[in-house]
């Protein structure tokens, strides 16, 4: 199935909820987008991302908590937007009702794919500000380079590569090391 084809009718909060456990979707302004399955280099970069955030949250013991993909996204209702970000800190555990987010994360990183990169960097960065998003990283495997939006802070776009170590805005003293994340890859 081609990722990110569009539906003609509007799906209701109903709808996206009676789709196969096994279909990977997402839904902006009411139009749902079929989503590719992640690669290796995909899986390999957010389990360590996914560690590393992790590790780090729960040694602070504060109450941020860490999500990966399936995980629903709720950023509107009307009209509806559920999004499955591959990875995402959460420090409002009001947001969580068991089932999904309700609102914007705190730190998304979306792991673009080469069957859409586009939604990645261009219709994402959109509504994750929009929502109240405080900070997005855009991780390009086949480029090899982090993109970071620290909205709250207004720094846009700012790239590096998988040889840096990169500080997360919104915390004090996390740092991520992508050398010990690329040196794991195929491409």
């Amino acid at each position: 199935m081609p990722a990110l084809q569009p539906q003609p009718q509007i799906t209701t909060l109903e709808q996206y909820e009676s789709l196969p456990e096994d279909v990977r979707a997402e839904v902006f302004d009411g139009q749902i987008y079929y989503m590719a399955n992640p690669s290796q280099d995909h899986q390999t970069i957010s389990m360590e991302l996914s560690t590393m955030l992790n590790t780090y949250l729960k040694s602070k013991k504060g109450p941020c908590r860490a999500f990966h993909a399936p995980f629903d996204v709720k950023l509107s209702d009307d009209p509806l937007t559920i999004v499955q970000p591959d990875l995402m800190v959460v420090c409002d555990k009001d947001k969580l009702d068991g089932k999904r987010c309700n609102g914007a994360p705190d730190f998304i990183i979306e792991i673009v794919s080469p069957s859409n990169p586009s939604d990645d960097y261009i219709r994402k960065p959109y509504y994750y500000k929009t929502a109240g998003v405080r900070e997005y990283w855009i991780v390009d495997p086949r480029r090899k380079t982090v993109t970071v939006n620290c909205f709250e802070r207004n720094l846009l776009n700012i790239q590096y590569s998988f040889e840096s170590t990169i500080k997360v805005n919104i915390f004090d003293d996390l740092y991520i090391n992508f050398s010990t994340i690329s040196d794991l890859l195929n491409t």
